[in-house]
């Protein structure tokens, strides 16, 4: 199968439990699913899909030499998000709008309902080592650690909105050693500590965003109230979910309005001092190891001031969101 990844490049992937899972129902799904959640009406010209990202975090894994079992975790990790990526912590009361953990709090489950399981059991892999992401330390680590999920994304965002023309200088200055993503100097980790901030600050946490997760969510948590879809439905695609709603805009004058809101067609303004409703977006900031004079170390362990800033993106941004109507 040849693979153009805006990314990493061209690739050949050849591997057949690769293949048959990048083929099957569930990964086939992520393709009719968001990245940010609904961009088009918030970020135009920026939509890219789970699935993109997904094949992202496998080649990036692939490239450093992570085991077929890594590389397969890296592959499935974004299986169980429902339509609207994370909007959906603003629709179901099992999610966190400081977290962003619906996705994670169901992985488990949502796999093993799926075709995947048998798909693994066919190449002799073990289901439960998969699923323990403590086997596969490159693939996932905590804030503000990197792992190959947050390398892929962040990379992935900044070409997307152009800050970077690729990732290739980052990508060359990186290197995988016993579990660890470590830059080979300062200068680039420091780079992209400063790219991964200014993505956090005007995208992942930014008021846009903070818009686009509130409406979306008020949309889709009041369709829900109307059973216009059902929960179920939210484990489809967009697409379906927006179809199987569209009918009821026209003879529902509060989903309208929501619909207007969800498609920034209405102004709305941060004030604290006068608002219609509060909402959270999950902040992240990063703190890179490099080697610095033949040791490993944080940026923070080489620019104190980088710790201040840790501390303070690390909290949730709180925005208080003013609708015109």
């Amino acid at each position: 199968m040849k693979y153009t990844d805006r990314v990493y490049g061209n690739f050949e992937i050849e591997e057949p439990v690769i293949l048959e899972l990048i083929n099957s129902r569930t990964l086939q799904r992520l393709k009719g699913i968001d990245q940010a959640g609904y961009s088009e009406p918030h970020f135009p010209g920026t939509a890219h899909s789970r699935f993109e990202h997904s094949i992202g975090v496998y080649l990036l894994l692939k490239i450093y030499g992570a085991p077929i079992e890594e590389q397969i975790t890296g592959l499935i990790h974004d299986v169980s998000h429902s339509a609207f990526s994370h909007c959906i912590d603003y629709v179901l009361d099992a999610g966190s709008e400081k977290e962003h953990n619906h996705q994670d709090n169901v992985f488990d489950k949502f796999v093993r309902k799926s075709e995947v399981p048998e798909i693994l059991k066919k190449y002799n892999l073990d289901l439960e080592y998969i699923l323990d992401d403590k086997n596969f330390p490159l693939k996932e680590k905590d804030l503000p650690d990197l792992c190959a999920d947050r390398i892929d994304y962040s990379l992935r965002t900044a070409t997307i909105f152009r800050e970077i023309e690729n990732g290739k200088y980052f990508i060359d200055n990186l290197s995988a050693e016993n579990g660890q993503w470590i830059f080979k100097n300062f200068e680039s980790a420091k780079k992209y500590a400063e790219l991964f901030l200014k993505l956090n600050t005007s995208y992942y946490a930014g008021l846009p965003s903070a818009v686009m997760f509130r409406t979306v969510g008020d949309y889709l948590r009041y369709a829900l109230s109307k059973n216009y879809i059902s929960e179920t439905d939210l484990y489809t695609t967009d697409k379906i979910v927006l179809e199987k709603i569209e009918p009821h805009i026209k003879t529902d004058s509060k989903l309208n309005l929501l619909f207007d809101r969800m498609n920034n067609k209405i102004g709305f303004r941060n004030d604290p001092t006068n608002y219609d409703g509060k909402v959270f977006c999950k902040s992240r900031v990063i703190d890179p190891l490099c080697l610095q004079n033949g040791e490993i170390k944080k940026v923070s362990e080489i620019e104190p001031s980088w710790s201040g800033i840790i501390t303070q993106e690390s909290k949730p941004k709180e925005y208080f969101l003013k609708f015109d109507r």
